[in-house]
């Protein structure tokens, strides 16, 4: 996650720095009945080929606010104007060409002369240097953008963080797998099974409501059930029965798990990016997602091995998961190995990092 405004703040000249924090404190941090209120612009002054308009922007911010602004905008270097978002871009380049060229600006209806600058945007930026987003709110809007492209539907953070336990579900052509984690990543149940019968014949929808159901029988509870999401191309024709399947499994999965959306609305599975567990685990080349069978198998070796392992296994199940593991070696069993690591990865992105 980017850093902090404080922390880009921070890498400017020692004098620079203090001065503009200074005033940019006594302008933003005062009391509640003296803080400025954020200026919206009248759309009586929004025609901005009138010289009023310039005037009133002046007109909108005290002396004090009027003197934070300037100097923030005849002493920051192109790089520390970027640093409010507003100012990101061409619009800082011009304020400071503009700057050597003609001079310190002189009141804030000149900043209306840079290019770019117009009557609504003038106040918007000058809003910004006065109260600029904090890092909070740009860590806090980051993570959301993150969990965007990781997770579909969208969730409330607040019942990520609450989550006690996971259901992770991974399906092919012929199997499905899941692993069952509790919030300090201990492997309460992980398995999988065959379903060799999905892919043949016509789809019959009776046969993937047996098979389904069936499975769906063997899983456990759990306060969400992530699951993978493939990026199969459409594009590929060879590819569609695979991804017909696959959308049959999802959306009867979504169907049979989802048991109280309809009386709460409230999601329980989620999709997760099959490439962005990838990514989490170092197991991209290129477009493609190696095997993480070796990763797996490190894991449940430390589990053994280390004090504080990155993934805890029950000792009284260790056993049974490493004969499993080692009776898919031949065959490698990637639903087995991708459901037990996409389950890691949904605690270490989704839950874990967007604690404070």
């Amino acid at each position: 996650f980017a850093d902090s405004l404080l922390g880009r703040w921070k890498r400017f000249p020692v004098p620079l720095w203090s001065s503009l924090f200074q005033a940019l404190h006594n302008s933003c941090c005062r009391k509640k009945s003296t803080t400025p209120k954020k200026i919206l612009p009248n759309v009586a002054f929004c025609d901005e080929s009138t010289k009023e308009s310039g005037n009133a922007v002046d007109k909108l911010f005290s002396s004090e606010q009027q003197a934070s602004i300037l100097h923030v905008l005849n002493t920051a270097s192109n790089k520390e104007l970027e640093a409010f978002k507003l100012l990101r871009g061409r619009k800082s380049i011009n304020i400071v060409e503009h700057r050597e060229k003609f001079g310190p600006f002189q009141n804030l209806e000149s900043l209306m002369n840079v290019p770019l600058f117009q009557y609504k945007t003038t106040i918007q930026v000058c809003n910004s240097i006065l109260c600029p987003e904090t890092g909070g709110k740009k860590r806090k809007s980051q993570e959301n953008r993150l969990l965007k492209k990781l997770i579909k539907p969208e969730v409330r953070r607040e019942r990520l963080k609450a989550v006690n336990s996971i259901l992770s579900i991974v399906f092919g052509t012929r199997r499905i797998a899941w692993a069952h984690l509790d919030r300090k990543l201990a492997v309460l149940d992980w398995q999988q099974n065959e379903c060799c019968q999905l892919m043949k014949g016509t789809y019959l929808s009776s046969v993937y409501l047996e098979e389904i159901s069936s499975v769906i029988s063997k899983m456990p509870k759990a306060d969400f059930y992530i699951l993978e999401k493939t990026g199969l191309s459409i594009q590929n024709s060879s590819l569609f029965p695979v991804l017909l399947h696959l959308h049959i499994m999802e959306a009867m999965l979504y169907v049979s798990l989802n048991k109280t959306f309809a009386q709460d609305g409230q999601h329980q599975v989620l999709s997760m990016n099959r490439n962005a567990v990838g990514k989490h685990f170092e197991l991209m080349v290129g477009d493609s997602r190696t095997s993480g069978k070796e990763l797996v198998k490190q894991f449940l070796s430390e589990s053994v091995l280390k004090g504080e392992p990155r993934v805890f296994f029950p000792s009284d199940k260790i056993v049974h998961y490493r004969q499993m593991f080692a009776s898919t070696e031949k065959h490698r069993i990637e639903e087995l190995y991708d459901s037990l690591l996409q389950a890691i990865a949904f605690y270490e992105l989704a839950v874990f990092d967007t604690e404070p």
